[in-house]
């Protein structure tokens, strides 16, 4: 059968959609999955509206346009004590993930959800979830790229651009979950970066003091490889681990770089329920996910201002 490609449509089709003979997508659907012949479906998450004939032509829709916002960091980021089970409902939203050495998405888009790996049976979850809910619910057409590598440092781990560290290693999947999305003619819209990391780099007084000054090369290098020189970023850090209370420099260091930049604001994890001195809990998890998206709405209404 013939293959139309709607240029004008508004469709999302996940890596694992499968539309067989004669199926229909609606303009503005999102479909993962086995979409069976001669069906139409539509909506989100796309849904059986009706049958149709067996003539006619099998109709792919593609989307115009993703808002995408990229998470990395380390435990918080990654959601280390965020037990699937207790994971909220998702939806079907475009989600590409790799934590080295817990999960991966396979070098593919996906639906979010849990992530595999990690030491709980139905796989983890972190501040993702509740973040790009709101972002769906508040009118968006969001895509999560999310990269974190728990009990991580600046110093030693994730490094410089070129020093072969962590940092490089993301940027390579980054810039492939961005390729794969515009081979299929999507356009992508860059909305935030969010980085939630600083524990490790305060285990000692040397790598906290120059971690203001590893962030700040950090950032800039995500800025420049997206050619988005005021991409909105938000800095995160949770205040009450034992080695940032000991060293509170490196909170001070982000939010020293927040105040000098318009485009950027600071997400504290104050009064976020926590599993132990280090992981917030499933509920913390989705709370802060909650607060992220309204940090979030703060940042782009300054910069709509």
């Amino acid at each position: 059968m013939k293959t139309i490609v709607g240029r004008r449509a508004n469709a999302v089709l996940l890596d694992d959609t499968h539309l067989e003979q004669g199926a229909i997508v609606a303009a503005g659907g999102v479909v993962s999955g086995r979409i069976p012949a001669f069906e139409v479906w539509g909506g989100v998450p796309a849904r059986k509206i009706r049958e149709r004939s067996g003539k006619g032509v099998l109709v792919v829709v593609l989307v115009k346009k993703l808002d995408l916002h990229i998470l990395a960091g380390q435990s918080n980021a990654q959601g280390f004590q965020g037990d699937a089970a207790q994971c909220p409902g998702g939806a079907q939203i475009p989600f590409f993930y790799n934590s080295p050495g817990f999960g991966e998405s396979g070098g593919q888009w996906t639906i979010l959800g849990p992530q595999s790996g990690g030491h709980f049976p139905k796989g983890y979850f972190g501040p993702e979830i509740t973040f790009a809910l709101a972002l769906q619910q508040a009118g968006a057409q969001p895509a999560i790229f999310k990269f974190t590598a728990p009990s991580t440092s600046l110093a030693k781990d994730w490094k410089g651009p070129g020093e072969g560290g962590i940092l490089d290693t993301m940027c390579r999947e980054l810039l492939i979950a961005i390729k794969l999305l515009e081979t299929r003619h999507v356009k992508v819209n860059f909305c935030s970066f969010t980085w939630i990391q600083g524990e490790s780099d305060a285990e000692t007084d040397a790598m906290a003091i120059h971690y203001h000054e590893r962030l700040a090369v950090l950032l800039r290098h995500v800025r420049e490889i997206l050619y988005e020189p005021d991409l909105p970023i938000i800095l995160g850090i949770d205040e009450q681990h034992p080695w940032v209370k000991e060293r509170p420099i490196v909170v001070e260091a982000q939010k020293q770089i927040v105040a000098a930049n318009k485009h950027m604001a600071f997400l504290s994890m104050l009064g976020l329920e926590k599993a132990d001195t280090s992981h917030l809990t499933p509920r913390g998890l989705v709370k802060h996910g909650e607060r992220l998206f309204e940090t979030w709405q703060q940042l782009a209404k300054c910069q709509d201002a």
